[in-house]
């Protein structure tokens, strides 16, 4: 038997993860003592083997109870096979929005032309699932690769000279 840390160490997971995993449902423990601890036994560490293997499938929480609980491999084979094509339309709606920053990047026409403003470029980008620290990131590969693109790139969106100053200053610190 095992503490809930013990458990959580031996998977390299948190504690807080495990407690999580318990509110969904997911994993109780073999026994609670008087204490309040949670116990877990070896069944509770196939099980927590087993939802970690299908969350690094990205198999959503709440389709994992059934894997779990199957009494045949077809609810398995079933719900691994939407998440499959889950994952195929999610990376061709990627591929879309990066073929679109491509036919955008290559026709600088159309930035000449303020089509593009600073604010349009952001929302192009949060539309294409990057966060703040990757268009941050983005910005320093452009400046290390590309500097003068880049001054070009950023004057084409409209950004006052200072802000432009600003952004390649940081961009060359990192």
């Amino acid at each position: 038997m095992q503490t809930i840390s013990q458990l959580a160490k031996q998977h390299r997971v948190s504690r807080t993860t495990i407690l999580y995993y318990e509110r969904e449902g997911l994993l109780n423990p073999s026994y609670r003592a008087e204490n309040g601890y949670r116990w877990y036994g070896e069944n509770e560490a196939k099980r927590l083997s087993a939802i970690l293997a299908y969350r690094s499938y990205g198999v959503p929480i709440n389709k994992i109870a059934p894997l779990l609980d199957r009494e045949d491999d077809m609810t398995q084979e079933h719900i691994l096979r939407d998440q499959f094509n889950a994952l195929e339309n999610e990376i061709q709606r990627l591929r879309q929005q990066q073929k679109a920053i491509v036919i955008l990047l290559e026709q600088p026409r159309l930035l000449e032309q303020n089509m593009v403003t600073k604010e349009r470029w952001v929302d192009i980008m949060v539309a294409a699932g990057m966060r703040e620290e990757d268009m941050m990131n983005w910005h320093k590969q452009f400046e290390k690769m590309e500097p003068d693109a880049h001054q070009e790139f950023l004057e084409s969106l409209n950004i006052d000279e200072e802000e432009i100053t600003k952004i390649r200053t940081w961009s060359k610190e990192a």
